[in-house]
């Protein structure tokens, strides 16, 4: 794999990154994006480039056998905070085309860039410990 696809990375925390924009275009030139967000919450929106897989981050350590270290890998989640811990993950397994998508996929959101979504997927509650999901026909 090229690793110019991550030549736009910048460090932040001793770990490298990317603007959502620039993984957008590593992952449309080969870069394989993961979304380490735990099942729960990957149902409702899921970003939409060529390789995507979503392997939550408590059980990305067992899946380490699966990996490419030639590879680009793109690491995200909902803020790009959790996606750190896996790039670290990856680092210290010796893999070194690893990446966080800064800003995770709230600002892959914010700025529009393609996404799946499915409605009736979406989750309620006031904090994590609470989500559930959304009975959208319903009005109460």
């Amino acid at each position: 794999m090229d690793k110019s696809l991550i030549k736009n990375a910048f460090i932040a925390g001793g770990i490298k990154n990317l603007t959502p924009a620039d993984a957008l275009q590593a992952c449309l030139s080969g870069a394989i994006l993961i979304d380490v967000k735990e099942d729960y919450l990957n149902a409702h929106k899921k970003f939409k480039v060529p390789e995507y897989f979503e392997i939550p981050l408590s059980i990305l350590e067992s899946h380490l056998p699966d990996f490419n270290k030639a590879d680009v890998y793109i690491f995200a989640d909902s803020a790009g905070i959790r996606s750190k811990e896996a790039v670290v993950i990856l680092t210290n397994a010796g893999f070194t085309n690893v990446c966080n998508l800064a800003g995770g996929l709230v600002d892959w959101e914010r700025l529009n860039l393609p996404l799946t979504v499915d409605k009736s997927e979406m989750l309620s509650g006031s904090c994590a410990c609470q989500l559930k999901y959304r009975n959208l026909n319903n009005k109460d």
